[in-house]
């Protein structure tokens, strides 16, 4: 890349960071209580509470990841993107007024007022924790790969850079400082992502190609393609095709690879001559025609299995996401919740065909993506790939500039997650709040800097079977069933949460073989949801004797509409 090209992404990535700041201190000025910090004093209006929702939602897995797996999976990735909106569709349903008229402002605060046990409060709090550092994880690995990929820098750049950024952020204002910054970034980020899109659509349209032909995607000139880590390819037509580094354990230099699967050592190159085909990630689709048809899965051995958990996880893990959740203590009341839940799925839907379209198209303009274990990549190569000169170095800034965005958003909302239910453990107050806020941001970015790298949407897709199996479960039965014990809703909460770290760490370890056990480590929902609303419905129901005995008022706090005078307005104690 060009001095010049590279002075425009830092200047599009300065300005992204220095203006989310400085928007933050703008909105943040004159917080002072602890309710400002936590819920901007309930004072959010619904237009603005629905783009900063989107704004917060729409993280790195969404700007970068569905692109990357559409293009490498095709048809069954878009359970993803159809999945991350139709979560809010469940939010919408069941969740968002009768939470907002709970009068709770955090998880951790409506298990306490739902079931009255402190311990359940306390169990919830370990958990929102666990959700959020999983989630902020790959939005700062994210972070490191945009500066990685667009400026060569190394990952760890970006992960601090992200990670001061936000805790400055959230430690200045709380809720009131990102709410003004997520919103202003919705609209960035759409912007971000609709012109490449859309002047890729527009070079399709002018010259189009059958992306279903049974060929393998061929690359239009010599291309490097640099392995960030380790990763098998199949190789089927190895005309131009040749590696650099370790293959298959042994060190070599410009060797020529023969058909078949190889392995490419982290660090290593691929080497494509012009119209070579591009090896392709062995378990993802080799041909167009078998990307564009459905049933495939996401490489594993059981792609029913795998959609179907997917489903599970991106349908329900937007129910007990914290981030989210605490939206929904913002607005002023229940009706407004709910519309702006509504609007939201409506900001959703427009984002979501953009990154989608990019996924597609990326297989024709940049099929070098294919190549690597992560295809996160292809919405950041697509700006240059598709217009040469100062239009796609403005193109490419733009997109970096989305990039950037897109982790601040999320990560901030995460961040104000974690230290609304960790200063639960300190006096109540705004000082306890920003001390658990740098504490929050510190742990996840030595996690980024030292976990490996996996795919965001992936990664993030687990952090949401997490949520299905924990908060969902927490939320849905306390809302509507007035059944549930405390105790009930701790033994889930406890298998949830152990079921859900095991799929985690194994995960991230990797699960030798394949098989059964890798396909339930990497997509865990359609085992750990059924297994905590069984638990809980079945302590409950054999501890039914202690449900609380004002179980009716509590309920119809969250049911009864607000005019009629039932719902809670409490007041967090604290400087």
């Amino acid at each position: 890349m060009t001095g010049s090209a590279e002075a425009l992404i830092v200047a599009a990535v300065a300005v992204t960071v220095i203006g989310t700041v400085a928007i933050g201190a703008y909105g943040g000025r004159g917080a002072r209580s602890t309710s400002d910090f936590l819920v901007a004093s309930r004072s959010i209006g619904t237009r603005a509470n629905a783009a900063a929702i989107a704004g917060e939602y729409l993280s790195a897995a969404s700007f970068l990841g569905v692109a990357g797996l559409v293009a490498k999976y095709g048809a069954d990735a878009l359970w993803y993107p159809i999945g991350f909106t139709a979560g809010y569709l469940s939010l919408l349903l069941f969740v968002a007024a009768p939470l907002r008229r709970s009068g709770a402002y955090t998880v951790p605060d409506f298990a306490e007022f739902r079931l009255g046990s402190v311990l359940a409060r306390r169990v919830a709090m370990v958990i929102v924790v666990l959700i959020c550092v999983l989630y902020l994880v790959p939005q700062l690995q994210g972070a490191g790969l945009t500066l990685d990929i667009l400026l060569g820098l190394p990952d760890w750049v970006g992960v601090l850079v992200g990670g001061i950024a936000i805790v400055v952020n959230v430690v200045g204002g709380g809720m009131r400082s990102v709410t003004l910054a997520q919103a202003v970034q919705y609209w960035l980020k759409l912007t971000a992502i609709a012109v490449p899109a859309l002047v890729a659509i527009g070079f399709f349209v002018h010259q189009p190609y059958d992306l279903a032909k049974p060929l393998p995607a061929r690359v239009a000139e010599a291309t490097t393609v640099q392995v960030r880590t380790e990763v098998t390819v199949t190789v089927t037509d190895p005309a131009g095709v040749a590696a650099t580094g370790t293959v298959d354990g042994h060190r070599v230099h410009r060797q020529p690879l023969s058909p078949g699967r190889h392995v490419i050592g982290d660090g290593g190159t691929l080497l494509l001559g012009a119209g070579a085909a591009t090896p392709v990630v062995s378990g993802a689709p080799q041909t167009g025609r078998e990307w564009s048809r459905s049933g495939g899965g996401l490489g594993g051995d059981h792609p029913l299995y795998q959609v179907l958990s997917l489903i599970l996880a991106t349908f329900l893990g937007a129910l007990g996401l914290p981030h989210v959740l605490v939206r929904f203590y913002t607005n002023r009341s229940g009706p407004q919740a709910r519309r702006a839940a509504l609007t939201v799925i409506v900001l959703l839907s427009g984002f979501y065909l953009f990154p989608t379209a990019l996924g597609v198209l990326s297989r024709l303009y940049v099929p070098q993506v294919l190549a690597t274990g992560t295809a996160d990549a292809a919405v950041l190569l697509m700006p240059t790939a598709l217009v040469s000169g100062l239009p796609g170095q403005l193109l490419a800034a733009l997109v970096a500039a989305g990039a950037i965005a897109a982790f601040l958003a999320t990560s901030s909302g995460l961040l104000i997650s974690i230290a609304g239910a960790g200063s639960d453990l300190l006096p109540p107050g705004v000082r306890s709040f920003r001390l658990v806020a740098v504490i929050g941001g510190i742990v996840p970015m030595a996690l980024a800097l030292a976990a490996g790298s996996l795919e965001l949407s992936r990664s993030v897709g687990i952090v949401f079977a997490v949520s299905a199996a924990t908060l969902c479960p927490l939320l849905v039965l306390g809302i509507w069933w007035r059944g549930l014990t405390a105790r009930g809703a701790v033994a889930g909460l406890a298998v949830g949460g152990a079921t859900s770290a095991v799929a985690v760490v194994c995960g991230t370890l990797g699960v030798p073989g394949g098989g059964w056990g890798a396909d339930l480590v990497n997509f865990p929902a359609a085992a750990t949801v059924p297994l905590t609303f069984a638990v809980m419905v079945g302590v409950s129901l054999a501890d039914r004797n202690r449900v609380r005995n004002d179980v009716a008022t509590v309920m119809a706090r969250m049911h009864v509409p607000e005019r009629l005078g039932l719902g809670l307005e409490r007041t967090p104690t604290g400087d």
